[in-house]
């Protein structure tokens, strides 16, 4: 079992991503890491290289490498929902679970990540306040279509999201 987590840039993927894997000593991948360390390059670079499409195929192909694995939390990239495929294939390969924040704990997340602008692209031309509403406007559909479970991260500290995932959770057969 694969357990996905899925959500905006900065809603807590890697860092609650990391504590769950530790919870149920599980391995743990964040997907952005390994497509920077596939390409040899940041995402920010791979966007401006080869444009986004390029980046979405690695992206899936990578994924779909992952969901391959056995007791694994995975750390998805903020768009990776936007391939039905890799959307599909989460799910079929366990939990998928949608950290969700809103706009403004995200924009204040995000503004605080020292590596944001040197290793992530802007998606939009707008502010990044707007940037993040528009986006938003367009994936939280996909979001909701991909997720077996929604987890709300505003205001909670991760120790309380990791409690309330494996609390969701079926038997994952590991010591909790």
């Amino acid at each position: 079992m694969v357990i996905s987590l899925i959500g905006y840039r900065g809603s807590g993927k890697s860092t609650v991503g990391q504590q769950l894997a530790a919870r149920l000593n599980w391995e743990f991948i964040d997907a952005d890491i390994e497509i920077e360390r596939h390409a040899g390059k940041s995402i920010a670079s791979i966007f401006a290289d080869s444009g986004e499409p390029e980046f979405r195929r690695i992206e899936s192909e990578l994924i779909a490498q992952f969901l391959q694995q056995d007791q694994l939390v995975l750390a998805t990239g903020g768009g990776a929902i936007l391939d039905a495929n890799t959307r599909s294939a989460m799910r079929l390969a366990g939990p998928v679970v949608w950290l969700q924040a809103d706009s403004a704990a995200l924009f204040a997340r995000i503004q605080s990540d020292d590596t944001t602008e040197q290793r992530r692209p802007s998606l939009t031309d707008s502010n990044p306040r707007a940037e993040i509403d528009e986006v938003l406007a367009r994936r939280t559909p996909l979001y909701r279509e991909a997720a077996t479970l929604t987890v709300v991260t505003d205001d909670r500290t991760v120790t309380a999201l990791v409690d309330e995932i494996v609390a969701a959770l079926p038997n994952t057969s590991s010591d909790r």
